[in-house]
């Protein structure tokens, strides 16, 4: 089997978010390449940014800088024994930076205007999550219409409208967020729940095209065939954040009647 057993978002997959975040956001654009109306492209994109490591964070590989090699001016030191004392390479760390990819739909007929920005957002706290909120007014301010799409049931919702803004039933698991250049005071809120098909959503372009559709749910199921997640995952263990309620029972009643339980 290389089939998810979910009918839409698998949660197991959450833990994997770096590779799912990258290949989401190639396979999106290969997606949108497709289809666009003469005259667009859409670029993949990247910002980068150094993150400080917090208490109870996983730790990154560094980068090294040579500083010294060598002692540093003293005498040498000798062993009670009369042996020298090994010299070290001065090795300094420091934190990799990260890169988070987006897309990019632009107009290169008008000097590369910037049409539309694509997000799958990443909600981990701390430098990059600064960056976008910043990035979210800027795009409003220049006139681009912004795509957000949050498929992480952890971790702080960063979409232009928030959770308490939404009625409860609104307030689902996953969401999607279109805000369009043509009437930016106005955002468009797609529900999506744990028990459903990935939507397809649309893509906002120029005011005078017609919205270009983004189907989420094949675009999925590509990464869980080509990471090969089914035989990775454990479905016997809670996913790395728990599922509640009717959910936790709901997902348990599926994944024992696919017989991965």
């Amino acid at each position: 089997m290389t089939e998810s057993p979910f009918p839409g978002m698998d949660p197991w997959l959450e833990q994997f978010w770096g590779d799912v975040h990258h290949r989401l956001v190639n396979y999106a654009c290969d997606q949108l390449e497709e289809y666009l109306p003469t005259g667009l492209v859409a670029h993949l994109e990247e910002r980068v940014y150094v993150e400080i490591e917090e208490e109870g964070r996983q730790p990154r590989i560094p980068d090294v800088v040579v500083v010294q090699q060598g002692s540093q001016g003293g005498p040498a030191l000798k062993a009670p024994s009369g042996v020298a004392v090994a010299e070290p390479l001065r090795v300094r760390l420091k934190p990799e930076p990260v890169r988070q990819g987006f897309i990019q739909i632009i107009d290169p007929r008008s000097g590369g205007r910037v049409i539309t920005v694509i997000e799958v957002l990443n909600k981990r706290p701390g430098a990059g999550q600064r960056m976008y909120l910043s990035k979210q007014q800027e795009l409003h301010d220049s006139g681009v219409s912004l795509v957000e799409i949050d498929l992480l049931r952890s971790g702080e919702r960063v979409l232009s409208v928030r959770p308490e803004m939404l009625p409860p039933s609104h307030r689902t698991a996953y969401q999607v967020c279109v805000r369009r250049a043509a009437d930016p005071d106005f955002i468009d809120v797609y529900r999506i729940t744990l028990r459903e098909r990935l939507p397809a959503i649309p893509i906002p372009l120029r005011q005078n095209d017609s919205d270009l559709p983004l189907d989420l749910q094949p675009l999925l199921e590509q990464i869980y065939r080509k990471g090969r997640y089914r035989r990775i995952i454990d479905y016997g263990a809670d996913p790395e954040s728990p599922l509640d309620g009717d959910d936790a029972m709901w997902a348990d009643q599926l994944l024992r009647s696919k017989g991965i339980r």
